[in-house]
């Protein structure tokens, strides 16, 4: 289909904002419309470099809001959806759990909801396309991988709120007959990225000297994606993939987080000209988190094989361009840290 019309909710958050990208420029016969509530994380200004394209439309608006919802898939009678609109900080989950019940599965029924009511009947070139993430597969030990028939076991508020909207939408699949992908992702890394996570958080901190802080030993481990392979990977499920299958994304990278920051430390020492060594004297071991994960690695074999997707860089690269692009981009920074950065919606839809 030349000309579909595409709901992207959370498309002005950090993944989010990639795949819109990927999609707009890509298919420029397709209707791209980005649903955000543009909550602490939705920041327009990820997007703006597209906002101008004919095929892309801006809502402003709350999944949780079923009769919005409801009005609006009836108004526009969407071809598919890309959902990625989610609460997604684990700290933040476990200090306001039923935040993240009331957007990541209440939401997620909402929109399905919704697709349902248009789409009965009519399923054919429709496609509800749910992205999760690897932690709804709980904890690994040593040894292993994660795979798409691996057993459920969320620990955090965050997790057990995924696990359940992938659980729901797998039934209204199997009850409904409701054409369904479900992803599920390793650790996003790349531009754009709210500076609360990891990544940008240690990067925006080793260039104001401030301290980086580790959890427990650091011997914590996650498979990172660069979160342009990642809509590269979201463009590809939607149009390749099976209905009714499930596919893991990871970027076959693993890393224990003592060693990730060791590796930031000393491209940032060497990206702001300061001696070898110097900013890994700002790392500081902080007391853990409840119900933290040891260890998390993706099997990314399915998608591999049968969609022929693989990630185009290395981490060492990955980060390298992250770096950059945050370098690039210290006004963004700025702004995100300040929250001026919502001063831009006001401006820009708030006539």
């Amino acid at each position: 289909m030349s000309n579909r019309k595409l709901l992207i909710t959370g498309g002005a958050g950090f993944i989010g904002s990639h795949v819109v990208r990927q999609l707009v420029l890509k298919y420029p016969g397709y209707e791209i419309h980005n649903l955000d509530a543009l909550t602490y994380a939705g920041n327009l200004e990820n997007i703006k470099d597209v906002e101008a394209q004919s095929n892309y439309h801006f809502i402003k608006g709350d999944i949780t809001d079923a009769d919005f919802i409801d009005r609006l898939f009836q108004q526009e009678q969407f071809d598919g959806v890309i959902h990625l609109a989610a609460e997604s900080h684990v700290d933040r989950s476990i200090k306001d759990p039923l935040a993240f019940v009331k957007t990541n599965v209440l939401g997620t029924m909402n929109l399905l909801n919704a697709a349902k009511s248009i789409w009965q009947g009519k399923s054919e070139g429709k496609r509800f396309y749910h992205i999760s993430t690897d932690e709804v597969y709980g904890s690994l030990g040593a040894e292993g991988l994660f795979t798409e028939t691996t057993a459920y076991d969320p620990n955090s508020p965050y997790s057990a709120s995924k696990a359940s909207s992938d659980h729901f939408v797998r039934a209204y699949g199997e009850t409904y007959g409701l054409p369904y992908v479900i992803t599920n992702c390793s650790n996003n890394y790349g531009p754009n990225h709210f500076p609360e996570k990891l990544i940008p958080l240690f990067i925006n901190n080793i260039i104001n000297e401030k301290p980086l802080p580790v959890y427990g030993d650091g011997n914590y481990t996650r498979d990172w994606l660069y979160v342009i392979d990642h809509a590269r990977a979201i463009d590809l499920v939607f149009h390749k993939g099976v209905n009714g299958e499930t596919y893991n994304i990871g970027g076959f990278n693993e890393w224990r987080n003592i060693d990730l920051v060791k590796l930031l430390c000393k491209q940032m020492d060497a990206k702001l000209g300061r001696n070898p060594g110097t900013s890994v004297k700002l790392i500081t071991f902080v007391k853990d988190r409840p119900g933290h994960d040891l260890r998390y690695a993706i099997d990314a074999t399915k998608i591999n094989t049968e969609l022929g997707w693989e990630p185009s860089v290395t981490f060492e690269e990955g980060l390298r361009q992250t770096i950059d692009w945050y370098f690039d981009n210290p006004q963004w920074l700025a702004r995100v840290t300040s929250g001026a950065y919502q001063e831009y919606y006001d401006t820009q839809y708030e006539k």
